[in-house]
């Protein structure tokens, strides 16, 4: 898993590639407990993210509601068909701003 980030002022983006599963999801969770201070709009762009682990969506909640209770807005964009059946499947479809590729 790669992952580059950009920040400017209070928008934060996040490239993913490779694959978000049990062994690089707390990479994941530890960059964005370091840049998500004072952050209003993340973006996670999974365009070159191959696969999505129930550890790399538990990363993903637990960001979202890190993000809503300040009052800050996630959203996920270039989800890959897969991904999107898994997030409709659990519902997840309702919780995230979700962009396809």
């Amino acid at each position: 898993m790669e992952l580059n980030s950009k920040k400017e002022d209070e928008v934060l983006t996040v490239a993913l590639s490779g694959e978000l599963n049990t062994i690089t999801a707390p990479s994941l969770s530890d960059l964005l407990d370091k840049e998500l201070e004072g952050v209003k709009q993340l973006t996670l762009d999974f365009a070159d993210c191959d696969y999505v682990s129930s550890a790399g969506i538990r990363v993903l909640l637990a960001t979202f509601k890190k993000l809503k209770a300040e009052k800050a807005h996630m959203n996920l964009i270039n989800v890959g068909e897969i991904f999107m059946e898994v997030l409709e499947n659990t519902g997840l479809d309702a919780v995230f701003d979700i962009e396809l590729k």
